[in-house]
Protein backbone atom coordinates (compact mmCIF):
# COMPACT_ATOMS: atom_id res chain seq x y z
CA UNK A 1 0.00 0.00 0.00
CA UNK A 2 2.61 2.60 0.78
CA UNK A 3 4.53 1.47 -2.42
CA UNK A 4 1.47 2.32 -4.37
CA UNK A 5 1.13 5.63 -2.36
CA UNK A 6 4.42 6.82 -3.70
CA UNK A 7 3.48 6.03 -7.20
CA UNK A 8 0.31 7.93 -7.13
CA UNK A 9 2.15 11.12 -5.21
CA UNK A 10 4.87 10.96 -8.41
CA UNK A 11 2.01 10.56 -10.75
CA UNK A 12 0.30 13.56 -9.68
CA UNK A 13 3.24 15.43 -9.58
CA UNK A 14 4.33 14.77 -12.95
CA UNK A 15 0.73 15.77 -14.00
CA UNK A 16 0.91 19.49 -11.83
CA UNK A 17 4.29 19.81 -13.79
CA UNK A 18 3.06 18.87 -16.97
CA UNK A 19 0.02 21.09 -16.51
CA UNK A 20 2.36 24.09 -15.15
CA UNK A 21 4.18 23.69 -18.26
CA UNK A 22 1.62 23.92 -20.43
CA UNK A 23 0.10 26.84 -18.83
CA UNK A 24 3.00 28.59 -18.98
CA UNK A 25 3.05 27.81 -22.72
CA UNK A 26 -0.44 28.66 -23.47
CA UNK A 27 -0.22 31.75 -21.82
CA UNK A 28 3.34 32.98 -23.58
CA UNK A 29 1.19 31.89 -26.58
CA UNK A 30 -1.49 34.00 -25.95
CA UNK A 31 0.39 37.26 -25.26
CA UNK A 32 2.31 36.68 -28.42
CA UNK A 33 -1.11 36.69 -30.18
CA UNK A 34 -2.44 39.11 -28.51
CA UNK A 35 0.79 41.65 -29.57
CA UNK A 36 0.55 40.60 -33.33
CA UNK A 37 -2.58 41.43 -33.08
CA UNK A 38 -2.23 44.93 -31.66
CA UNK A 39 0.06 45.22 -34.80
CA UNK A 40 -2.17 44.20 -37.15
CA UNK A 41 -4.72 46.72 -35.31
CA UNK A 42 -2.25 49.34 -35.48
CA UNK A 43 -1.84 51.95 -38.52
CA UNK A 44 -0.72 51.07 -41.46
CA UNK A 45 3.42 49.89 -42.02
CA UNK A 46 5.05 53.78 -43.02
CA UNK A 47 8.34 54.94 -43.68
CA UNK A 48 9.50 57.58 -40.95
CA UNK A 49 12.30 60.21 -42.54
CA UNK A 50 11.40 63.55 -41.46
CA UNK A 51 10.18 64.39 -38.00
CA UNK A 52 9.90 68.01 -36.76
CA UNK A 53 11.38 68.52 -33.08
CA UNK A 54 8.59 68.31 -31.03
CA UNK A 55 8.06 64.88 -32.08
CA UNK A 56 11.66 63.70 -31.96
CA UNK A 57 11.54 65.20 -28.69
CA UNK A 58 7.84 63.03 -27.74
CA UNK A 59 9.52 59.83 -29.00
CA UNK A 60 12.63 59.75 -27.44
CA UNK A 61 10.91 60.52 -24.29
CA UNK A 62 8.44 57.55 -24.97
CA UNK A 63 10.86 55.08 -26.02
CA UNK A 64 12.60 56.01 -22.72
CA UNK A 65 9.63 55.49 -20.46
CA UNK A 66 9.47 52.60 -22.09
CA UNK A 67 12.69 50.90 -21.97
CA UNK A 68 13.70 52.09 -18.27
CA UNK A 69 15.98 49.84 -17.26
CA UNK A 70 18.27 50.86 -19.72
CA UNK A 71 21.54 52.31 -18.65
CA UNK A 72 21.63 55.95 -19.40
CA UNK A 73 24.69 57.18 -21.55
CA UNK A 74 25.95 60.77 -20.14
CA UNK A 75 26.78 63.30 -23.22
CA UNK A 76 30.32 63.25 -23.63
CA UNK A 77 30.05 66.21 -25.99
CA UNK A 78 31.12 69.98 -24.92
CA UNK A 79 28.86 72.51 -26.20
CA UNK A 80 31.38 75.03 -28.27
CA UNK A 81 29.96 78.45 -28.99
CA UNK A 82 32.58 80.12 -31.25
CA UNK A 83 31.82 84.03 -30.67
CA UNK A 84 34.93 85.31 -32.30
CA UNK A 85 35.05 85.70 -36.42
CA UNK A 86 37.39 82.19 -37.74
CA UNK A 87 37.64 83.92 -40.85
CA UNK A 88 37.52 80.11 -42.81
CA UNK A 89 36.87 79.78 -46.23
CA UNK A 90 34.41 77.45 -47.84
CA UNK A 91 37.28 75.05 -48.40
CA UNK A 92 38.51 75.13 -45.01
CA UNK A 93 35.27 74.06 -44.07
CA UNK A 94 34.78 71.43 -46.37
CA UNK A 95 37.84 70.24 -45.85
CA UNK A 96 37.25 70.03 -41.87
CA UNK A 97 33.78 68.41 -42.68
CA UNK A 98 35.40 65.44 -44.49
CA UNK A 99 38.30 65.03 -41.81
CA UNK A 100 34.95 64.98 -39.21
CA UNK A 101 32.99 62.45 -41.46
CA UNK A 102 36.12 60.09 -41.59
CA UNK A 103 36.70 60.06 -37.99
CA UNK A 104 32.79 59.41 -37.36
CA UNK A 105 32.40 56.81 -40.36
CA UNK A 106 32.35 53.93 -37.94
CA UNK A 107 29.53 55.80 -36.26
CA UNK A 108 27.42 55.85 -38.88
CA UNK A 109 26.14 52.68 -39.28
CA UNK A 110 22.69 50.52 -39.80
CA UNK A 111 21.51 48.86 -36.78
CA UNK A 112 22.32 45.32 -36.05
CA UNK A 113 19.43 42.96 -34.78
CA UNK A 114 20.42 41.30 -31.44
CA UNK A 115 21.34 37.86 -30.59
CA UNK A 116 18.15 35.77 -30.28
CA UNK A 117 16.59 32.45 -30.18
CA UNK A 118 14.00 29.92 -30.56
CA UNK A 119 13.04 29.53 -26.69
CA UNK A 120 13.06 33.65 -26.45
CA UNK A 121 9.66 34.63 -26.04
CA UNK A 122 7.71 37.74 -28.18
CA UNK A 123 8.17 40.45 -25.83
CA UNK A 124 11.25 39.50 -24.49
CA UNK A 125 12.54 39.79 -28.71
CA UNK A 126 10.80 42.86 -28.91
CA UNK A 127 12.31 44.43 -26.01
CA UNK A 128 15.76 43.44 -27.16
CA UNK A 129 15.25 44.72 -30.46
CA UNK A 130 13.55 48.28 -29.29
CA UNK A 131 16.76 48.44 -26.91
CA UNK A 132 19.13 48.20 -29.44
CA UNK A 133 17.48 50.09 -31.59
CA UNK A 134 17.42 53.11 -28.83
CA UNK A 135 21.03 52.70 -28.14
CA UNK A 136 21.15 53.05 -32.16
CA UNK A 137 19.54 55.83 -32.42
CA UNK A 138 21.06 57.76 -29.42
CA UNK A 139 24.61 57.46 -30.96
CA UNK A 140 22.88 59.22 -33.96
CA UNK A 141 21.89 62.21 -31.84
CA UNK A 142 25.24 62.32 -30.83
CA UNK A 143 26.68 62.85 -34.52
CA UNK A 144 24.15 65.57 -35.04
CA UNK A 145 24.80 67.10 -32.05
CA UNK A 146 28.49 68.29 -34.03
CA UNK A 147 27.74 71.37 -35.54
CA UNK A 148 30.60 70.28 -38.29
CA UNK A 149 28.51 67.48 -39.51
CA UNK A 150 25.43 67.27 -41.68
CA UNK A 151 23.29 64.06 -41.03
CA UNK A 152 20.58 63.37 -43.66
CA UNK A 153 17.31 61.76 -43.19
CA UNK A 154 17.36 58.48 -42.48
CA UNK A 155 14.62 55.61 -41.55
CA UNK A 156 13.87 56.30 -38.10
CA UNK A 157 10.71 53.40 -38.32
CA UNK A 158 11.92 50.20 -36.53
CA UNK A 159 9.36 48.24 -38.47
CA UNK A 160 11.28 48.96 -41.54
CA UNK A 161 14.33 47.80 -40.33
CA UNK A 162 12.52 44.24 -39.15
CA UNK A 163 11.78 43.63 -42.95
CA UNK A 164 15.76 44.22 -43.37
CA UNK A 165 16.53 41.90 -40.64
CA UNK A 166 14.61 38.79 -41.96
CA UNK A 167 15.96 39.36 -45.77
CA UNK A 168 19.18 39.51 -44.55
CA UNK A 169 18.75 36.33 -42.29
CA UNK A 170 16.93 34.03 -44.89
CA UNK A 171 19.10 35.29 -48.05
CA UNK A 172 22.07 33.41 -49.44
CA UNK A 173 23.02 35.76 -51.63
CA UNK A 174 22.43 39.40 -50.88
CA UNK A 175 21.62 41.83 -54.10
CA UNK A 176 22.23 45.50 -53.79
CA UNK A 177 20.54 47.81 -56.62
CA UNK A 178 21.78 50.95 -57.10
CA UNK A 179 21.24 53.41 -60.09
CA UNK A 180 23.62 53.42 -62.79
CA UNK A 181 23.78 57.59 -62.71
CA UNK A 182 25.52 57.41 -59.50
CA UNK A 183 26.00 53.92 -57.84
CA UNK A 184 28.27 54.97 -55.09
CA UNK A 185 25.34 57.27 -53.86
CA UNK A 186 22.96 54.61 -53.57
CA UNK A 187 25.66 51.98 -52.04
CA UNK A 188 26.02 51.14 -48.33
CA UNK A 189 29.15 49.71 -47.30
CA UNK A 190 28.06 49.15 -43.98
CA UNK A 191 25.47 47.57 -44.75
CA UNK A 192 28.01 44.91 -46.75
CA UNK A 193 29.57 44.18 -43.28
CA UNK A 194 26.94 43.57 -41.78
CA UNK A 195 25.85 40.42 -44.22
CA UNK A 196 29.67 39.38 -43.52
CA UNK A 197 28.72 39.30 -39.90
CA UNK A 198 25.65 37.20 -40.27
CA UNK A 199 27.28 34.61 -42.58
CA UNK A 200 31.17 35.22 -43.32
CA UNK A 201 30.49 33.31 -46.97
CA UNK A 202 27.56 35.23 -47.55
CA UNK A 203 28.08 37.73 -50.05
CA UNK A 204 26.88 40.97 -51.61
CA UNK A 205 26.26 41.68 -55.19
CA UNK A 206 25.52 45.51 -56.72
CA UNK A 207 22.98 45.03 -59.33
CA UNK A 208 23.29 48.47 -61.24
CA UNK A 209 20.09 49.09 -62.27
CA UNK A 210 19.20 51.76 -65.43
CA UNK A 211 22.50 50.74 -67.07
CA UNK A 212 20.67 51.57 -70.71
CA UNK A 213 21.36 55.78 -69.70
CA UNK A 214 25.37 54.97 -69.63
CA UNK A 215 27.18 55.10 -72.83
CA UNK A 216 29.78 52.06 -73.01
CA UNK A 217 32.57 54.02 -72.82
CA UNK A 218 31.44 55.34 -68.94
CA UNK A 219 30.22 51.77 -68.28
CA UNK A 220 34.18 50.69 -68.77
CA UNK A 221 34.95 52.98 -66.21
CA UNK A 222 32.90 51.72 -63.70
CA UNK A 223 33.57 48.12 -64.41
CA UNK A 224 37.20 48.94 -64.53
CA UNK A 225 36.27 50.85 -60.35
CA UNK A 226 34.45 47.76 -59.49
CA UNK A 227 36.87 45.52 -60.26
CA UNK A 228 40.09 47.20 -59.13
CA UNK A 229 37.90 47.27 -55.77
CA UNK A 230 37.12 43.74 -55.92
CA UNK A 231 32.98 44.81 -56.07
CA UNK A 232 30.47 41.86 -57.66
CA UNK A 233 28.46 43.63 -59.79
CA UNK A 234 26.15 43.57 -63.35
CA UNK A 235 24.97 45.98 -65.11
CA UNK A 236 21.18 45.83 -65.86
CA UNK A 237 18.24 47.30 -67.09
CA UNK A 238 14.85 46.88 -65.58
CA UNK A 239 12.47 48.78 -68.21
CA UNK A 240 14.76 47.14 -70.95
CA UNK A 241 13.85 43.76 -69.68
CA UNK A 242 10.17 44.64 -69.09
CA UNK A 243 9.96 45.90 -72.84
CA UNK A 244 11.45 43.05 -74.44
CA UNK A 245 9.25 41.17 -72.25
CA UNK A 246 6.12 41.99 -73.77
CA UNK A 247 7.66 42.75 -77.33
CA UNK A 248 8.59 46.36 -77.46
CA UNK A 249 11.57 47.60 -78.14
CA UNK A 250 13.07 50.68 -76.23
CA UNK A 251 14.81 53.46 -78.64
CA UNK A 252 18.84 53.98 -78.05
CA UNK A 253 19.04 50.14 -76.17
CA UNK A 254 19.80 47.12 -78.44
CA UNK A 255 20.01 43.76 -77.46
CA UNK A 256 22.25 42.01 -79.90
CA UNK A 257 24.46 44.95 -79.37
CA UNK A 258 24.32 44.65 -75.61
CA UNK A 259 25.21 40.54 -76.32
CA UNK A 260 28.32 41.33 -78.07
CA UNK A 261 29.94 43.14 -75.32
CA UNK A 262 32.07 41.55 -73.18
CA UNK A 263 30.84 40.13 -69.60
CA UNK A 264 32.18 43.36 -67.85
CA UNK A 265 30.26 46.60 -69.76
CA UNK A 266 27.11 44.12 -71.40
CA UNK A 267 23.36 44.70 -70.11
CA UNK A 268 22.32 40.76 -68.68
CA UNK A 269 18.95 40.34 -70.08
CA UNK A 270 16.31 38.48 -67.92
CA UNK A 271 17.52 34.88 -68.56
CA UNK A 272 21.04 35.72 -67.47
CA UNK A 273 20.60 37.32 -64.73
CA UNK A 274 18.45 34.64 -62.95
CA UNK A 275 21.31 32.04 -64.61
CA UNK A 276 23.77 34.78 -62.55
CA UNK A 277 22.27 34.93 -59.11
CA UNK A 278 21.48 31.44 -58.87
CA UNK A 279 25.06 30.36 -59.61
CA UNK A 280 26.32 32.93 -57.37
CA UNK A 281 24.03 31.67 -54.61
CA UNK A 282 24.74 27.79 -55.12
CA UNK A 283 28.32 28.67 -55.28
CA UNK A 284 28.11 30.18 -51.75
CA UNK A 285 25.89 27.71 -50.08
CA UNK A 286 28.73 25.51 -51.14
CA UNK A 287 31.34 27.20 -49.15
CA UNK A 288 29.26 27.15 -46.15
CA UNK A 289 29.00 23.51 -46.55
CA UNK A 290 32.26 22.37 -47.18
CA UNK A 291 33.42 24.74 -44.34
CA UNK A 292 30.64 23.28 -41.72
CA UNK A 293 32.14 19.84 -42.79
CA UNK A 294 35.82 20.53 -42.04
CA UNK A 295 34.66 22.06 -38.74
CA UNK A 296 32.22 18.88 -38.02
CA UNK A 297 34.56 16.01 -39.64
CA UNK A 298 31.34 14.13 -40.39
CA UNK A 299 31.10 13.97 -44.27
CA UNK A 300 34.23 13.63 -46.38
CA UNK A 301 35.70 16.30 -49.01
CA UNK A 302 34.56 14.47 -52.05
CA UNK A 303 31.03 14.53 -50.92
CA UNK A 304 31.31 17.83 -49.24
CA UNK A 305 32.48 18.93 -52.54
CA UNK A 306 29.93 17.51 -54.91
CA UNK A 307 27.17 18.78 -53.04
CA UNK A 308 25.03 21.07 -54.60
CA UNK A 309 22.95 23.16 -53.00
CA UNK A 310 18.81 22.26 -54.10
CA UNK A 311 17.43 25.35 -52.73
CA UNK A 312 18.46 29.03 -52.93
CA UNK A 313 17.77 32.32 -51.74
CA UNK A 314 18.14 35.75 -52.83
CA UNK A 315 17.24 39.02 -51.11
CA UNK A 316 17.24 42.41 -53.18
CA UNK A 317 17.84 45.56 -50.78
CA UNK A 318 18.38 48.96 -51.60
CA UNK A 319 17.43 52.86 -51.83
CA UNK A 320 13.85 53.70 -52.34
CA UNK A 321 12.86 54.13 -56.46
CA UNK A 322 16.34 52.43 -57.22
CA UNK A 323 14.18 50.08 -59.22
CA UNK A 324 14.33 46.57 -56.48
CA UNK A 325 10.55 46.27 -57.60
CA UNK A 326 10.23 46.91 -61.08
CA UNK A 327 13.37 44.22 -61.49
CA UNK A 328 11.36 41.73 -59.46
CA UNK A 329 8.86 41.98 -61.64
CA UNK A 330 10.91 41.48 -64.80
CA UNK A 331 12.57 38.52 -63.53
CA UNK A 332 8.95 36.78 -62.22
CA UNK A 333 7.83 37.50 -65.94
CA UNK A 334 4.41 39.12 -64.19
CA UNK A 335 3.66 42.27 -62.35
CA UNK A 336 3.89 40.53 -58.69
CA UNK A 337 4.64 43.94 -56.33
CA UNK A 338 3.28 47.64 -56.72
CA UNK A 339 5.40 49.79 -58.69
CA UNK A 340 4.88 53.66 -58.57
CA UNK A 341 7.15 56.48 -59.29
CA UNK A 342 6.63 57.35 -55.28
CA UNK A 343 9.49 55.85 -53.00
CA UNK A 344 7.88 53.71 -50.53
CA UNK A 345 5.70 51.71 -52.22
CA UNK A 346 6.87 48.41 -50.90
CA UNK A 347 6.04 48.09 -46.89
CA UNK A 348 6.77 44.47 -46.30
CA UNK A 349 8.75 42.14 -47.60
CA UNK A 350 7.72 39.61 -49.84
CA UNK A 351 9.08 36.01 -50.91
CA UNK A 352 8.45 35.41 -54.66
CA UNK A 353 9.29 31.55 -55.50
CA UNK A 354 10.95 31.48 -59.26
CA UNK A 355 11.70 27.91 -59.82
CA UNK A 356 12.13 24.92 -57.11
CA UNK A 357 15.88 25.65 -56.71
CA UNK A 358 15.76 29.95 -56.74
CA UNK A 359 13.26 32.33 -54.04
CA UNK A 360 13.03 35.97 -54.42
CA UNK A 361 13.14 38.39 -51.61
CA UNK A 362 12.21 42.19 -52.08
CA UNK A 363 12.74 44.03 -49.15
CA UNK A 364 10.96 48.01 -48.85
CA UNK A 365 13.21 50.44 -49.45
CA UNK A 366 15.43 51.99 -47.02
CA UNK A 367 16.99 55.29 -46.65
CA UNK A 368 20.69 54.38 -44.87
CA UNK A 369 22.30 57.50 -42.46
CA UNK A 370 24.98 58.99 -44.40
CA UNK A 371 27.48 62.75 -44.69
CA UNK A 372 27.73 62.94 -48.21
CA UNK A 373 24.13 64.06 -49.56
CA UNK A 374 21.90 66.64 -48.52
CA UNK A 375 18.18 66.71 -48.22
CA UNK A 376 17.70 68.51 -51.69
CA UNK A 377 19.98 66.44 -53.30
CA UNK A 378 17.92 62.88 -52.03
CA UNK A 379 15.18 64.78 -53.66
CA UNK A 380 16.14 65.30 -56.44
CA UNK A 381 18.05 61.96 -57.17
CA UNK A 382 14.03 60.08 -56.22
CA UNK A 383 14.82 58.98 -52.59
CA UNK A 384 12.54 61.39 -50.72
CA UNK A 385 9.14 61.83 -52.47
CA UNK A 386 8.81 64.81 -54.59
CA UNK A 387 5.58 65.87 -54.01
CA UNK A 388 6.14 66.19 -50.32
CA UNK A 389 9.36 68.67 -50.66
CA UNK A 390 9.02 72.54 -49.23
CA UNK A 391 11.81 74.09 -51.28
CA UNK A 392 11.61 73.25 -54.62
CA UNK A 393 14.39 75.82 -56.12
CA UNK A 394 17.54 73.88 -53.96
CA UNK A 395 16.37 70.55 -55.48
CA UNK A 396 16.25 72.38 -58.86
CA UNK A 397 19.91 73.91 -58.19
CA UNK A 398 20.94 70.09 -58.11
CA UNK A 399 20.09 69.64 -61.17
CA UNK A 400 21.22 72.73 -62.48
CA UNK A 401 24.55 72.10 -61.16
CA UNK A 402 24.94 68.68 -62.78
CA UNK A 403 23.33 69.30 -65.83
CA UNK A 404 24.99 71.61 -68.83
CA UNK A 405 23.07 74.50 -69.66
CA UNK A 406 23.01 74.23 -73.62
CA UNK A 407 21.30 70.35 -72.70
CA UNK A 408 18.61 72.11 -70.77
CA UNK A 409 18.00 74.46 -73.58
CA UNK A 410 18.22 71.70 -76.32
CA UNK A 411 15.95 69.24 -74.33
CA UNK A 412 13.00 72.25 -73.38
CA UNK A 413 13.26 74.28 -76.55
CA UNK A 414 14.16 76.86 -74.11
CA UNK A 415 16.64 80.51 -74.06
CA UNK A 416 18.07 80.46 -70.27
CA UNK A 417 19.93 84.44 -69.39
CA UNK A 418 23.74 84.28 -70.12
CA UNK A 419 25.73 85.46 -67.11
CA UNK A 420 26.70 89.11 -66.86
CA UNK A 421 30.11 90.47 -67.96
CA UNK A 422 31.17 90.53 -63.77
CA UNK A 423 29.72 86.55 -63.37
CA UNK A 424 31.80 82.92 -64.29
CA UNK A 425 30.87 82.65 -68.08
CA UNK A 426 31.18 79.24 -67.32
CA UNK A 427 28.69 79.35 -64.07
CA UNK A 428 25.69 76.89 -64.35
CA UNK A 429 22.01 78.68 -64.44
CA UNK A 430 20.53 79.55 -60.78
CA UNK A 431 17.05 77.79 -60.24
CA UNK A 432 15.24 80.89 -60.48
CA UNK A 433 16.55 81.63 -64.20
CA UNK A 434 15.62 77.71 -65.22
CA UNK A 435 12.30 77.76 -63.52
CA UNK A 436 11.20 81.43 -64.96
CA UNK A 437 12.05 80.00 -68.58
CA UNK A 438 10.04 76.99 -68.29
CA UNK A 439 7.90 78.72 -66.84
CA UNK A 440 7.43 81.40 -69.73
CA UNK A 441 7.80 78.44 -72.42
CA UNK A 442 5.00 76.35 -70.71
CA UNK A 443 2.64 79.27 -70.05
CA UNK A 444 2.43 78.06 -65.96
CA UNK A 445 0.97 81.15 -64.06
CA UNK A 446 -0.27 80.44 -60.97
CA UNK A 447 -3.36 82.00 -59.45
CA UNK A 448 -1.90 85.22 -58.68
CA UNK A 449 -0.09 86.19 -62.19
CA UNK A 450 3.05 84.82 -61.07
CA UNK A 451 5.25 81.90 -62.84
CA UNK A 452 4.17 78.32 -61.37
CA UNK A 453 7.52 77.80 -60.31
CA UNK A 454 6.51 74.85 -57.90
CA UNK A 455 4.89 72.99 -60.62
CA UNK A 456 7.83 73.55 -62.96
CA UNK A 457 9.72 72.30 -60.12
CA UNK A 458 8.18 69.13 -60.08
CA UNK A 459 8.35 67.80 -63.87
CA UNK A 460 11.64 68.94 -64.12
CA UNK A 461 12.70 66.66 -61.46
CA UNK A 462 10.38 63.80 -62.64
CA UNK A 463 12.04 63.97 -66.32
CA UNK A 464 15.50 63.64 -64.00
CA UNK A 465 14.44 61.13 -62.43
CA UNK A 466 13.22 58.90 -65.12
CA UNK A 467 16.39 59.69 -67.40
CA UNK A 468 14.63 62.17 -69.61
CA UNK A 469 17.20 64.65 -68.79
CA UNK A 470 20.83 62.99 -69.14
CA UNK A 471 23.52 63.31 -66.96
CA UNK A 472 25.55 60.50 -64.56
CA UNK A 473 28.66 60.92 -62.30
CA UNK A 474 32.20 59.42 -63.18
CA UNK A 475 33.80 57.43 -60.91
CA UNK A 476 36.09 58.96 -58.32
CA UNK A 477 39.53 60.66 -59.69
CA UNK A 478 37.63 61.59 -63.45
CA UNK A 479 38.22 65.47 -64.42
CA UNK A 480 34.69 67.55 -64.80
CA UNK A 481 35.39 68.56 -68.05
CA UNK A 482 35.50 64.95 -69.16
CA UNK A 483 32.33 64.48 -67.69
CA UNK A 484 30.44 67.30 -69.72
CA UNK A 485 32.08 66.44 -72.52
CA UNK A 486 30.37 62.90 -71.97
CA UNK A 487 27.09 63.97 -71.21
CA UNK A 488 27.25 66.25 -74.19
CA UNK A 489 27.89 63.31 -76.77
CA UNK A 490 24.71 61.91 -75.03
CA UNK A 491 22.50 64.43 -75.71
CA UNK A 492 18.65 63.68 -77.60
CA UNK A 493 19.95 63.36 -81.31
CA UNK A 494 23.46 62.63 -83.48
CA UNK A 495 23.39 65.88 -85.12
CA UNK A 496 22.52 67.75 -82.14
CA UNK A 497 25.20 66.13 -80.16
CA UNK A 498 28.05 66.62 -82.75
CA UNK A 499 27.21 69.87 -82.93
CA UNK A 500 27.15 70.34 -79.76
CA UNK A 501 30.35 68.33 -79.50
CA UNK A 502 32.04 70.77 -81.50
CA UNK A 503 30.56 74.25 -79.77
CA UNK A 504 31.76 72.90 -76.93
CA UNK A 505 35.34 71.86 -77.84
CA UNK A 506 35.71 75.39 -79.46
CA UNK A 507 34.66 76.87 -76.56
CA UNK A 508 37.33 74.88 -74.55
CA UNK A 509 40.16 75.95 -77.15
CA UNK A 510 39.50 79.71 -76.91
CA UNK A 511 39.43 79.35 -73.07
CA UNK A 512 42.70 77.55 -73.04
CA UNK A 513 44.03 80.00 -75.90
CA UNK A 514 42.98 83.24 -73.53
CA UNK A 515 44.12 81.06 -70.25
CA UNK A 516 41.89 84.32 -68.26
CA UNK A 517 40.12 83.14 -65.14
CA UNK A 518 36.73 83.66 -65.24
CA UNK A 519 36.18 83.16 -61.45
CA UNK A 520 38.36 87.07 -61.64
CA UNK A 521 36.02 90.07 -63.11
CA UNK A 522 37.75 92.64 -64.70
CA UNK A 523 36.83 95.90 -62.71
CA UNK A 524 36.21 97.93 -66.24
CA UNK A 525 33.14 95.71 -66.96
CA UNK A 526 32.15 95.76 -63.22
CA UNK A 527 31.74 99.66 -63.45
CA UNK A 528 30.65 99.79 -67.36
CA UNK A 529 27.86 97.65 -65.79
CA UNK A 530 26.94 99.77 -62.89
CA UNK A 531 27.26 103.30 -64.99
CA UNK A 532 25.09 100.87 -67.49
CA UNK A 533 22.97 99.87 -64.84
CA UNK A 534 22.24 103.21 -63.07
CA UNK A 535 20.96 105.19 -66.69
CA UNK A 536 18.98 102.61 -67.59
CA UNK A 537 17.30 102.85 -63.99
CA UNK A 538 17.15 106.54 -64.26
CA UNK A 539 16.08 105.98 -67.92
CA UNK A 540 13.55 103.56 -67.01
CA UNK A 541 11.78 105.69 -64.46
CA UNK A 542 11.49 108.43 -66.56
CA UNK A 543 9.64 106.43 -69.50
CA UNK A 544 7.52 105.19 -66.60
CA UNK A 545 6.75 108.77 -65.22
CA UNK A 546 5.51 110.05 -69.18
CA UNK A 547 4.04 106.50 -69.78
CA UNK A 548 2.06 107.34 -66.40
CA UNK A 549 1.39 110.62 -67.14
CA UNK A 550 0.27 109.78 -71.26
CA UNK A 551 -1.89 107.28 -69.94
CA UNK A 552 -3.25 109.83 -67.65
CA UNK A 553 -4.26 111.85 -70.44
CA UNK A 554 -5.36 109.09 -72.01
CA UNK A 555 -8.06 108.24 -69.84
CA UNK A 556 -9.27 111.53 -69.06
CA UNK A 557 -12.99 112.42 -69.60
CA UNK A 558 -13.04 113.80 -73.17
CA UNK A 559 -15.07 117.61 -72.55
CA UNK A 560 -17.70 119.33 -74.80
CA UNK A 561 -16.33 122.20 -77.00
CA UNK A 562 -18.18 125.15 -75.95
CA UNK A 563 -19.94 127.26 -77.98
CA UNK A 564 -17.96 130.73 -77.59
CA UNK A 565 -19.81 132.67 -80.32
CA UNK A 566 -21.57 134.96 -77.72
CA UNK A 567 -18.48 136.71 -77.07
CA UNK A 568 -17.40 140.03 -78.78
CA UNK A 569 -14.71 140.63 -80.80
CA UNK A 570 -11.88 143.55 -80.73
CA UNK A 571 -13.81 146.03 -82.40
CA UNK A 572 -11.60 149.02 -81.40
CA UNK A 573 -8.28 147.16 -82.70
CA UNK A 574 -6.32 148.66 -79.51
CA UNK A 575 -6.09 144.86 -79.04
CA UNK A 576 -8.98 144.82 -75.93
CA UNK A 577 -12.13 143.18 -75.95
CA UNK A 578 -15.34 145.84 -76.65
CA UNK A 579 -17.51 145.71 -72.87
CA UNK A 580 -21.20 145.82 -73.10
CA UNK A 581 -22.76 147.51 -70.37
CA UNK A 582 -26.13 146.68 -69.59
CA UNK A 583 -28.62 148.73 -67.65
CA UNK A 584 -30.93 148.16 -65.47
CA UNK A 585 -34.10 150.55 -65.54
CA UNK A 586 -34.86 153.02 -62.57
CA UNK A 587 -37.67 151.87 -60.61
CA UNK A 588 -40.34 154.61 -59.40
CA UNK A 589 -40.82 154.25 -56.26
CA UNK A 590 -43.90 156.66 -55.74
CA UNK A 591 -45.78 154.79 -57.87
CA UNK A 592 -45.15 151.52 -56.00
CA UNK A 593 -45.94 153.35 -52.91
CA UNK A 594 -48.93 154.38 -54.03
CA UNK A 595 -49.45 151.02 -55.18
CA UNK A 596 -49.24 149.50 -52.11
CA UNK A 597 -51.55 151.74 -49.99
CA UNK A 598 -54.50 151.04 -52.73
Amino acid sequence: MAGGGKKEKGEALGRALIRQRNKAAAAAKERGEALAFARRRAMPLESVIDVSDIDAVLQRAAEADQLAEAASVSSDSDLVIDLDATGETVEERRLLRKEQEALHASSLSVPRRPPWHNQMTVEELDANERRAFLVWRRNLARLEENDKLVLTPFEKNIDIWRQLWRVLERSDLLVMVVDARDPLFYRCPDLEAYAKEIDEHKRTMLLVNKADLLPLNIRKRWADYFKAHDILFVFWSAKAATATLEGKKLSGYSEEESASLDLDTKIYGRDELLMRLQAEAESIVAQRRTSTAEEDHDVSSSDSASSVAKHVVVGFVGYPNVGKSSTINALVGEKRTGVTHTPGKTKHFQTLIISEELTLCDCPGLVFPSFSSSRHEMVACGVLPIDRMTKHREAIQVVADRVPRNILEQIYKITLPKPKPYESQSRPPTAAELLRAYCASRGHVSHAGLPDETRAARQILKDYIDGKIPHFELPPGVADVEAGREVIARSEGPATSSAANESDADDLDEEDEDAVDPAEPDMKDVLDDLESFDLANEGSKTAAKKKKEASHKHHKKPQRKKDRSWRVGNDGGDGTAVVRVFQKPAVNLSAVNVSGRV
